[in-house]
């Protein structure tokens, strides 16, 4: 699509509702219009309030307008003037676009990924729920039974807020291998088919790591809350490497307040009896058995070597070892996959009873061999209905909606959603999708993500891929006094 910005440079805004109702376009910005797709996006300043008009002009001259206002008496400081005009911008273009469209989709014009958060604020700000949900209907022009999903979500968020203390934080390990390279992943996550000479040495980088970041924490006197091992699939690893990971974090952080301990176990051909034994002597209190579909032809589709029986016998495994609350994960729109057997996947996991079921909506990321290689998947309006087949079966079950966040490039601008049995909620699922505390992070790839309560946020990133951590592992330790530098630069505030 071919932009052109006029008294203003709100590429991004404009991109991203774009990028929500045109996904097949791209952004180009030429000198002038060649007569294909294009959208003017205007900015024109009046004495009270400042209003932003989008014109969509399609390939035949038709023009399709939207318009959006912004009041000057809101603008309290610099950064709630951007913030109110680039939602001006965004809401005069989306307006167009679903003139233009003849539809539009089930979140409105939200293109944030965490739209809980923006429920939250609403009642945060003294509306009752009833009022908040009507206000974040009007605000967004989302659909109902949407917004009542993140006024779920936003209902746990401030349970966990209201007992959060300033010194609270979470840790995050990342182990990147998996057992084969699935063919929706698009995350830096190393095949051991490929790479098994590898683990040895990025375990020694990761003890480094591990030390040097509770020397940063313990310093500070952070209180660890939550502690979650994910990747890849940290049970790639040995028995015994496992063993040796979890007793360098005992070893290292002060786990006493720690009130869960969560790891992806997530694909059942790392699942070992010695395995689970070793989680449970280290008080690991939920682990996840990602089947993502119960589908046989699917999973062979998107490049998993085990079956759904396999899903059955880890599922067995783990329970007969005990002690482990269990999420499973799901997604809609799998290559291949269709209503009926997401209905049949759906049928087999409620039926095992797990306390926590993630549905996602397939991500159309661009490094995916789904995306790369042009694999048929199923169509918006197929992966809607598999949604839905999902909330209707999960409600009905009684799970409830904990956490939910959005991705770009989601089939049909949808979804992922945890949903868990009564007092199941996965406290690291929602400080880390609500944003509540600090992320504090290990591993290849890792993002530490520092917050605080007036919503001052910073991030840094250990190197994505096991060769460039084990080789900087010395730089990457060294990095870690940003924890302590951003704490104390918040303390002198």
């Amino acid at each position: 699509m071919e932009i052109f910005l006029v008294n203003n440079s709100y590429k991004y805004a404009v991109e991203q509702i774009m990028l929500m109702l045109f996904p097949g376009e791209s952004p180009i910005y030429p000198e002038k219009s060649s007569g294909a797709l294009s959208t003017t996006v205007k900015l024109s300043e009046g004495e009270k309030i400042v209003t932003a008009t989008s014109c969509i002009v399609d390939e035949e001259g038709k023009r399709y307008w939207g318009k959006a206002t912004a009041n000057k008496a809101d603008f309290t400081d610099k950064i709630i003037e951007q913030r109110l005009i680039q939602r001006a911008v965004k809401l005069s273009f989306y307006r167009a676009g679903i003139k233009k469209l003849g539809k539009k989709p089930l979140w409105g014009a939200l293109s944030g990924i965490r739209p809980g958060k923006l429920m939250s604020e609403l009642i945060d700000s003294g509306l009752s729920e009833k009022a908040a949900l009507s206000a974040f209907i009007k605000s967004y022009d989302a659909d109902r039974e949407k917004a009542k999903l993140c006024l779920h979500t936003s209902r746990a968020s401030r349970r966990v807020t209201d007992n959060l203390g300033k010194k609270d934080i979470c840790l995050y390990l990342g182990v990147p291998f998996c057992p084969t390279r699935c063919a929706y992943c698009s995350f830096v996550s190393q095949s051991v088919e490929r790479s098994m000479k590898l683990i040895p040495p990025f375990v020694d980088a990761l003890m480094k790591d591990i030390k040097a970041t509770a020397e940063q924490v313990n310093s500070l006197g952070l209180n660890v809350i939550a502690l979650y091992l994910g990747g890849g699939t940290p049970t790639t690893l040995s028995a015994e490497q496992l063993d040796a990971v979890m007793t360098a974090l005992e070893d290292n952080f002060d786990l006493s307040g720690c009130s869960e301990i969560t790891v992806e176990a997530g694909r059942p051909d790392t699942i070992t009896k010695e395995k689970l034994l070793v989680l449970r002597r280290h008080g690991v209190s939920r682990v996840s058995v990602n089947p993502q579909t119960m589908s046989d032809h699917v999973l062979e589709t998107i490049g998993r070597r085990h079956s759904a029986q396999d899903v059955l016998d880890a599922l067995a495994l783990v329970r007969e070892v005990g002690g482990f609350q269990v999420n499973m994960d799901l997604i809609a729109g799998l290559p291949e996959d269709t209503t009926e057997s997401f209905a049949a996947t759906m049928e087999a996991v409620l039926a095992l009873r797990p306390e926590n079921i993630t549905v996602h909506t397939l991500s159309l990321k661009k490094g995916s061999r789904i995306t790369l290689e042009g694999t048929r998947i199923p169509s918006a309006e197929e992966v809607e209905e598999m949604v839905n087949i999902s909330v209707s079966g999960l409600s009905k079950d009684g799970y409830a909606p904990y956490y939910l966040y959005r991705q770009k490039y989601m089939s049909g601008g949808l979804e992922n959603v945890g949903w868990g049995l009564p007092n199941c909620d996965n406290l690291y699922n929602i400080c880390i999708m609500e944003e509540l505390c600090s992320i504090i992070a290990m591993g290849a790839g890792a993002s530490t993500k520092l917050v605080t309560g007036t919503g001052r946020l910073e991030r840094f990133f250990a190197p994505k891929f096991p060769t460039e951590y084990i080789a900087d592992i010395d730089k990457t330790c060294a990095a870690k006094s940003a924890i302590k530098e951003f704490y104390h630069e918040l303390s002198a505030e």
